[in-house]
Parts: C-alpha cells; sequence; structure tokens
C-alpha cells in the first residue's frame, strides 16, 4: 500500500519474531504483495535458505498482551497451560522440548512448519485463520452480539469469502493477497516498537506529486509510494459487493455517467488507502460548491460503511467459530491469535462536524447510501428531523443533499453563502451515535455500543470536562476510532480551534474503566497503546491555516503515511469593485512566536500615531483574531481614544448603538473582528479609512470588507502582514506576489 515502513525506509526485522501470532504460514506471509510489513535484511535470508538460524539469543520484552496472560494464568490453571503453549509455539518449541535449556538451538523454518502443522490452527482454513489476523474491530456486548450476530444470507457470505480469498485452494499466496482490501492491510500489520519510536519524532518526508483532478493550480503530494496511479478501474475499488451496487444505482439513478471517472470514485479511492488526507481547497456547498461537496461527502460516506460492515462481518465470522467449537476455541483464541479481531470499545467512525443543519444532511446523505436490506427500519427518524432541522416538515422532504434546508426562502440583505450556511440549525453543540444491525439503522443510540458517532467538538469537550469532575462518567467510546473524519475544519476553526484538538487528544486513549469486551478479543497494539498510529484522520476544508496544518502535522501520526492538497491562488483583489489604493505595509518577525508581539508594535508605534493626530474619523480597524482585538481594545482605553466595538461577543443592543454612533461620528473608531463578520455579515456604513490589523482567514471577506468604503470621498486603506501571513496573503493577492512580498527588500507594496 506504499507504506513509509516498506523496504524504503530500511527498517530491518530482527531473527525473533515479534508478532503475537503463531509462525505458521510465516514464509508465504512475508510474500504478500505490497506488504507494509518492513523488508527482511540479506544476510536473514541467507541463514534461512541454508537451513540454519543463528544461534544468537535475543531478548524479547514480553508485550502487554503477554502479561495479560501471565498476570490470568496466576488464578487460573488453564490460562497458565495456555500461555506456555503460546511461548512454546513463538520460540518453534514442542512440548517434548519443553524442559530443554532456553539456550538450544532454533528450528529451522522447514522445521518449524512441521510442527505449526500440527497445531490447533489447523482446524481452520489457512485463509479464514489469515482473515483473522488482517482485521479489527470493536467492541460488541453479549447482548449485542445475539443481535448483530445473525449470520447473512448464503450470497452475501460467499461475497465475503470471495473478497477475501478464502475458499480458492489453486492461488498462490501473491495472488491471494492481491485481494485483500486496503482495510485488511491496513489493521493487519503490526508496528515494531522501532517504527513506534520513528512515528513519534512526526517527521514526514513528501515524496511524490500527482495532478490534482479538475483543479489546475492543485496538485497532491504524499509520502511513501503514490499509490494513486494503479486504481483498477474495472475494479469495486475495495468497496463490499452490496454497497458498490447501490451506490453505483445512485449514481446512475442521479443521471451522471462515467461513475469510475467521477469525483466520488476518486476521492473514495483516496480515502480507502487509510493514510491521514489533508484536502484543503474543498469548495463548501455554500460557496457554490455543491456538486464537488456531496461529491466528497458521498466518497467518506461510503468509506466509513464500508469500514464499519467490514468490521462487523469479521466478528460475526468470528461468534460463529467460537459458537461452533467451543470447547477448542478459547485455547486457540488465546494461542493463535486468530480471534483477535476487536478494540476496547465498538464505536469505530467519528465524524467532527460544526453545525446541526450540516449533521443533518450528513446523516441523511449516510442513510440514502445505505443498502435497503440494512434499513428497512430507522429508528427515531422523525426525532432526528425535528431535533436537527429548523422545525418545518423536514421529515417529508426528501434525502437528496440539494433538498438541506441550508437555503433561506426569507429575504434577507445577507450574502447568498451566508443564507446557505446560516439558513438552517445553526446549533454547535450535538452528539448522536448511530447503529448498524442486520436490518435497521438506530438513530441515537447508546454511544458504546454504537458503530459511528456524529458530533461536534463543542459537545466532546463539554462531556471530556464531565468526565474530568464526575468519575462515574468517561468518554471511553472515544477509545477505538479507526477512522476520524473532520468535514467543513474551516468552519470549526470560526468557532474554536482549540475545542477540536481538545477532543482529537482524547481519542484512542486506554479506557478508563473496564469495558464489556472480552479482553482475551482485543488487539494487541491496543492494548499496546499503538491505536493513534493506526488512526485515519480525514481533513477536508475550504482553506488551511497555521492551527489546520500544526494539526495535520502533530495530531496525525498514521502509519500508513500522509496526502496533503498543495495549491497556488490567483488571489481575489478583481473583486474589489472600489477604485482604492491598498497599500500593504509588512513588518518584520523573527519567529511566529513572536508575530502577534511584533505586529502590535509595529501598530502601536507607526500606524496608531497617524490615527491619533487625524482629526479625521470614520476609522475602522478589521482584526481577525478575538486576542488581538482584546489586546488593541485595551491600548485604545488606556490612550482615551475615541472607538466603540463590534467584536465577538458583543451584545445586539451594543452593536446597534455602535453603528449608529460610527456612522454619526460620535466615536472616532470602530474595532470589528473576522468572527463577527462570519457570524453576522454587518454592512458597516461611514467608513473613511480602512485599517485591516491581521488579514481574513477567509479570503472573500477582503473584498467585502473593502468594498465597505464605498461612499467615502478620502478612501484609504491599509493592511498590516508579515511573512508568517504568507498564507492568508497568497489567497488574497495571489500566491505569486505573495512569494514575492515576503521576500522583497522593499516593506511597501501598493494596488489599485
Amino acid at each position: 500500500m506504499g507504506s513509509q515502513f516498506g523496504a524504503k525506509r530500511g527498517l530491518k526485522r530482527r531473527n525473533v519474531d515479534r508478532n503475537p501470532y503463531p509462525r505458521k504460514n510465516q514464509q508465504k506471509d512475508q510474500n504478500v504483495a505490497r506488504s507494509p510489513s518492513p523488508s527482511t535484511s540479506g544476510d536473514s535470508t541467507d541463514q534461512e535458505s541454508s537451513g540454519v538460524v543463528s544461534e544468537e539469543v535475543v531478548y524479547k520484552e514480553p508485550t502487554v498482551y503477554d502479561n495479560l496472560l501471565m498476570k490470568l494464568g496466576t488464578s487460573s490453571k488453564s490460562l497458565a497451560n495456555v500461555y506456555k503453549m503460546r511461548q512454546r509455539q513463538e520460540e518453534g518449541r514442542s512440548e517434548s522440548e519443553e524442559d530443554e535449556v532456553d539456550g538450544s538451538e532454533s528450528l529451522s523454518v522447514s522445521e518449524q512448519d512441521e510442527d505449526d502443522d500440527d497445531g490447533t490452527d489447523n482446524e481452520y482454513p489457512e485463509s479464514l485463520t489469515m482473515e483473522s489476523r488482517l482485521q479489527e474491530d470493536g467492541m460488541v456486548s453479549t447482548e449485542e452480539q445475539s443481535e448483530d450476530a445473525e449470520i447473512e444470507a448464503d450470497s452475501e457470505a460467499s461475497d465475503t469469502d470471495e473478497e477475501n480469498g478464502s475458499g480458492v485452494n489453486d492461488q498462490s499466496p501473491v495472488k491471494a493477497s492481491t485481494r485483500t482490501s486496503s482495510f485488511n492491510e491496513h489493521f493487519g500489520y503490526n508496528l515494531s516498537k522501532k517504527e513506534v519510536d520513528d512515528l513519534s519524532k512526526k517527521k514526514w518526508k513528501y515524496e511524490w506529486e500527482l495532478p490534482a483532478v479538475d483543479m489546475s493550480n492543485c496538485k497532491w503530494t504524499g509520502t511513501g509510494e503514490c499509490f494513486l496511479k494503479d486504481v483498477d478501474l474495472n475494479s469495486d475499488f475495495g468497496v463490499k459487493a452490496k454497497l458498490y451496487n447501490h451506490w453505483l444505482d445512485i449514481y446512475k439513478t442521479s443521471g451522471s455517467n462515467d461513475f469510475h471517472l467521477s469525483k466520488q470514485r476518486w476521492f473514495f479511492s483516496l480515502f480507502n488507502s487509510y493514510r491521514d488526507i489533508l484536502h484543503c481547497n474543498k469548495k463548501p456547498f455554500y460557496l457554490k460548491g455543491l456538486e464537488e461537496d456531496s461529491s466528497i461527502m458521498d466518497a467518506y460516506l461510503m468509506h466509513s460503511l464500508n469500514h464499519i460492515f467490514r468490521n462487523r462481518d469479521l466478528v460475526t465470522k468470528n461468534d460463529a467459530k467460537v459458537a461452533k467449537n467451543k470447547e477448542n476455541s478459547k485455547e486457540e483464541m488465546l494461542i493463535g491469535g486468530a480471534f483477535l479481531d476487536q478494540g476496547f470499545t465498538r464505536p469505530k467512525v467519528l465524524l467532527l462536524l460544526p453545525l446541526r443543519s450540516i449533521a443533518l444532511n450528513v446523516v441523511k446523505r449516510l442513510i440514502r447510501l445505505t443498502p435497503k436490506a440494512y434499513k428497512a427500519n430507522v429508528e427515531h427518524y422523525d426525532r432526528f428531523c425535528a431535533e436537527f432541522g429548523t422545525g418545518e416538515e423536514e421529515v417529508e422532504k426528501d434525502n437528496n443533499f440539494d433538498d438541506t434546508g441550508y437555503s433561506n426562502s426569507r429575504k434577507s440583505s445577507k450574502p447568498s453563502d451566508f443564507q446557505m450556511l446560516f439558513g438552517g440549525n445553526n446549533d454547535d453543540d450535538f452528539m448522536i451515535g448511530i447503529k448498524f444491525t442486520r436490518r435497521s439503522i438506530k438513530l441515537y443510540n447508546d454511544f458504546y455500543t454504537s458503530d459511528l458517532i456524529v458530533a461536534s467538538a463543542v459537545n466532546i469537550n463539554a462531556k471530556i470536562g464531565k468526565a474530568e469532575k464526575n468519575k462515574d462518567s468517561d468518554v471511553d467510546y472515544l477509545s477505538s476510532i479507526e477512522v476520524l473524519i473532520i468535514d467543513h475544519a474551516d468552519v470549526i476553526s470560526m468557532q474554536n480551534w482549540s475545542l477540536l484538538t481538545t477532543a482529537v487528544n482524547q481519542l484512542n486513549r486506554i479506557p478508563s474503566k473496564q469495558s464489556r469486551t472480552d479482553v482475551m478479543r482485543i488487539r494487541p497494539w491496543y492494548l499496546e497503546g499503538y491505536a493513534k498510529f493506526y488512526r485515519q484522520t480525514i481533513n477536508l476544508s475550504y482553506y488551511s491555516n497555521p492551527d489546520i496544518n500544526a494539526f495535520f502535522n502533530h495530531h496525525c501520526t498514521n502509519y500508513q503515511g500522509k496526502v496533503k492538497l498543495i495549491c497556488e491562488y490567483k488571489g481575489v483583489l478583481p473583486k474589489v469593485l472600489l477604485q482604492v489604493r491598498q497599500i500593504y505595509e509588512r513588518f518584520n518577525a523573527d519567529s511566529i512566536a513572536n508575530a502577534d508581539d511584533a505586529r502590535f508594535e509595529y501598530f502601536t508605534k507607526k500606524v496608531f500615531p497617524k490615527i491619533k493626530d487625524s482629526i479625521q474619523g470614520g476609522i475602522m480597524l478589521f482584526i481577525s483574531s478575538y486576542l488581538e482585538f482584546v489586546r488593541i481594545r485595551n491600548f485604545l482605553k488606556s490612550q482615551s481614544a475615541s472607538f466603540c466595538l463590534l467584536g465577538d461577543y458583543t451584545e445586539s443592543s451594543d452593536v446597534s448603538r455602535a453603528r449608529v454612533w460610527f456612522f454619526e461620528g460620535k466615536r472616532k473608531m470602530i474595532l470589528y473582528t473576522e468572527r463577527a463578520h462570519f457570524y453576522h455579515r454587518y454592512k458597516i456604513r461611514g467608513i473613511q479609512n480602512l485599517i485591516i490589523y491581521s488579514l481574513p482567514e477567509r479570503k472573500e471577506f477582503y473584498p467585502e470588507i473593502v468594498n465597505m468604503l464605498e461612499g467615502s470621498h478620502n478612501m484609504t486603506c491599509t493592511v498590516l502582514f508579515s511573512r508568517f501571513d504568507q498564507l492568508r496573503l497568497e489567497r488574497i493577492v495571489g500566491s505569486s506576489p505573495a512569494r514575492k512580498m515576503v521576500k522583497s527588500e522593499k516593506g511597501v507594496f501598493v494596488f489599485c
């Protein structure tokens, strides 16, 4: 799969097997195509071919799973025997050799295979054993297993077996492996301690580039090998058969053609690689990007459904095996690892969204993309539409994305994008669990027994705070998230980005309480605390900023690697309709940590003295950050300046009064924040002199703010920036001019 832990990394495998699984068929497993496991050194290859293994004894530190067996074995004789059998299998010793000296010569590979053929794993077909090793699922309690573990129809079961290469006797290991899904490959690989240490350093090298489809000014770049060129257009792209057929029918019903060349298919292939993704140029639905937005949403929802159903199929089949072999299954489960198929808890997919109105459409589309056989009944759908809609007849609306409730039929002076985004339910505090059974979808399901959770960062933070204060509460249902999707990250950044980082930091932690999961079926890498290195994070945003980039660099540590989008921007200066001189003044900053202080110092020493000495009023200071807003407010108070405020938390009555005072000249200055503009889109009248203290994150705000100078007789516009504002600057003036402006010896630039 092009993992960064392939042969190119040069990581060497130790002679002693680190896996908790038996060494059965080890030679075959090493030949699996595109395996992400480290390559074997040449010396060890020569030793294996001669049938002789070095006598050097390498100490293997017991894993958490081994320690667990040892602890349980102190109170159970059968478990103690199992632990001994497990040790013998890993060391390649038979029962007759148990009392021999530990330093005795290791068995050759051929001898190990002979011993393994006599083991308990021989009871199951090789393909089923391998399949069990290469998959993962979350917690299912006894009651839930009885409900979810209903055996699928024969057609579905045979389809699943075919997907995983089982029951094909004449296939070589390599050919069989090519039919293994990316799900199996990703969660079947076991990281070594050295690989985890390398991942913890968070050093990523992007090695390939690929032009972005339908985005001539953008390109994809990623770590490891480029996998996007090898997609087979005649395949099902790794989607389960029922899901794929249903998806194809929906696509054709919409009147579209060439599914294999569509954005939906392309983005699904990207997401299905299980790499961390940063798409920072997704045109949202509220900015005339409905088709693109819906295509990407379909792709990540299909990826989520595919992940959930593959998890469920694995647990269902393993439950059936356990039921058929009640006497032997427990020992085989502990020794061979064939039944290690779960995490600490059941939820595997987390969707973080900013508003209820967006969550409404995502869940509606999720239901639409679910095959009919799995949604004969959708529980609590009416309640969901009532609580996440606008109170209108949401239930009767069709499930199509374009019937969203985003549009506002009421006449408004607000821009169309504002009406589209905030025309629905704007509540940002929500969380809902969704569970898929064999025939139904359960909304408002208990979080611990859900498959998918749709939530806002605001709500998760509230639950984290409650758990910290109340010992009876916890958020352990976030401990086994394997796919994290953050959609409309730009809108979340307008809310409070720190809430999102706090929520993500809570993922994949060891639970604070014992769950109802059978601990003997938990994957070893969960017990080792490595789950965060397996979690895929998909970041979807309209733009990028330092917070989003830092999050992607430091909180996304998937061992498969990363893929991100890099764009060239044309800028939005042509959208400024007025003939106004826009003067960009660059101030020097030594580091990004000192940039705010340098900006404030430049304003107080270079800009404010001119304002203070001027008799002209109508001065608006546009400030992007609320912290900067507070700092400037306090400074103006200390200078006894005449000003009024339009900030993030200004009361409506104060807003109306401030706008009137400013227009009538009763206040010389007005302070206006980007977040206030985002949520209200005020039209400020009476501006004569515009000072943009810090550039807006959202590029469409720049021409809106500058165009507010309309009607001014002596209009001027001054913009402050530093080299650390390049991301914002290039979206406004264009990528090429921005690079020149931050590197030029000149410090002042004029645009007309």
